[in-house]
């Protein structure tokens, strides 16, 4: 997220943001005005606009940098054409690897979503470029890629273990690509024919029972709990609820617009695929909750759930001040906040939704994901359009004043022996938590 910020003990301003998977920060020489705050945020607006373009030049934007040298050998896009020190047309006995990769992802750059262009850049800064960078084209050969998976095999992932297949399988995936072009541009031989991905492990999917859904909802905090449940059965991606505005909400039709989503510190005007782009209709419970959500909106925001600066939740923030906090109250396993997407799949296909439905729904393409990822929790089917999944919703979850009347019931015995201060301390709980 590209910021102005103020350097502590100068009062001087200072641009903050990231290029190439990388934060950059950057000292102006301006005093912390309104008037200087509108210059930077300017310029800080117009390399944002160049990142995205894949025209921004460092050295030439901050020829006194450090970091300068640094992205010397980044792609430089003017006027929609590769600058000439990128080379396209050049025999591949003297093109290398990493010439290449630069007119390769400057090529690319504009299809892919911000989160994924900074992931290829983390992949060829830390494998591809050391190993394969000053590499002629026609130099590489079959046994390099062997002997250069086995070597990333070795190297440590997620908390000191090995990488994972699935994350190997990125790295090659990245690696053919940008060989596959190369190799039809060249006339080079196919050297990733017969190199198969590896096998990896299926998606893990853990998601809540429905007994765990409903004390999620309940205990959750106040101002989340119009959030879970629309979490819990919208089947919206984390960036998709994130980036949610009001505009997209269409209460009229009953239906959640997915057209945006909030990734990566910044909202992007394109999904994930062109599946994800897609109407959700609203479930009874998900059209409360948004209803109660707008009374209670913050002043000015256009996203539907917002932070008292009316900027969207940060992921981040939210799981571990809300979501990881409340799993350890609840005495409930440990599980990403992703997994109540996995949640609303499972409780659907358990309900004998029709799997066509839940697969618009969900933004998948087709059943196979379904069928792939949730096969042990498909019972038999029916022909139903989210009626199945709605007469469980009916059946199970009640409104929270019906939740206090229930405990009332429960306790009523018990009232008889309470003295006046205790019934009185039991009135006021109730009505601070209603």
């Amino acid at each position: 997220m590209a910021k102005v910020r103020v350097r502590p003990g100068t009062n001087l301003l200072l641009m903050d943001f990231y290029y190439r998977g990388q934060r950059c920060r950057e000292q102006t020489a301006l005093n912390d005005t309104a008037e200087n705050r509108r210059k930077v945020q300017a310029l800080l607006n117009r390399i944002k606009k160049e990142i995205e373009q894949g025209t921004f030049d460092y050295a030439k934007t901050f020829p006194g940098s450090n970091r300068g040298s640094q992205f010397a050998n980044d792609a430089v896009v003017s006027n929609g054409q590769v600058s000439p020190s990128l080379p396209t047309g050049t025999k591949s006995e003297t093109t290398t690897f990493g010439e290449f990769s630069i007119t390769w992802r400057a090529e690319m750059a504009p299809q892919w979503r911000r989160q994924h262009r900074m992931g290829v850049d983390v992949i060829f800064k830390k494998h591809l470029q050391p190993a394969f960078g000053m590499r002629p084209l026609s130099e590489i050969t079959k046994a390099d890629l062997l002997t250069f998976r086995a070597a990333i095999s070795e190297m440590p992932g997620r908390a000191g273990k090995k990488m994972s297949s699935s994350s190997i399988n990125k790295v090659m995936c990245l690696l053919r690509q940008i060989l596959t072009e190369a190799a039809e541009r060249f006339s080079l031989p196919d050297i990733f024919k017969g190199i198969k991905r590896l096998k990896a492990r299926k998606p893990d999917v853990q998601p809540f029972s429905f007994e765990q859904v409903e004390s999620i909802c309940n205990t959750i905090r106040a101002d989340f709990r119009n959030y879970a449940i629309v979490r819990f059965f919208s089947g919206m991606r984390t960036g998709e609820i994130n980036g949610l505005k009001w505009k997209y909400v269409d209460f009229e039709r009953g239906l959640i617009l997915v057209r945006e989503v909030f990734s990566a510190g910044e909202s992007e005007e394109n999904a994930k695929n062109e599946t994800s782009l897609r109407d959700i209709p609203m479930l009874p419970n998900v059209r409360q909750a948004l209803e109660d959500q707008k009374r209670f909106r913050e002043p000015g925001s256009e996203y539907v759930f917002s932070t008292k600066g009316g900027g969207p939740i940060d992921a981040h923030n939210f799981a571990t001040r809300v979501w990881y906090p409340l799993l350890r109250f609840l005495d409930i396993e440990k599980r990403r906040p992703y997994q109540t997407r996995h949640t609303t799949a499972t409780l659907m296909l358990a309900s004998g939704e029709n799997p066509e439905w839940i697969a618009r729904l969900m933004g998948h393409a087709n059943t196979q994901m379904l069928f792939t990822v949730y096969s042990r929790f498909v019972p038999n089917l029916t022909r139903e359009d989210g009626r199945a999944i709605t007469g469980v919703l009916n059946s199970r979850l009640q409104p929270a004043t019906e939740v206090k009347n229930e405990v009332v019931k429960e306790v009523g015995l018990e009232l008889a022996t309470l003295s006046r201060d205790q019934l009185e301390a039991m009135v006021r709980s109730l009505s601070i938590n209603s």
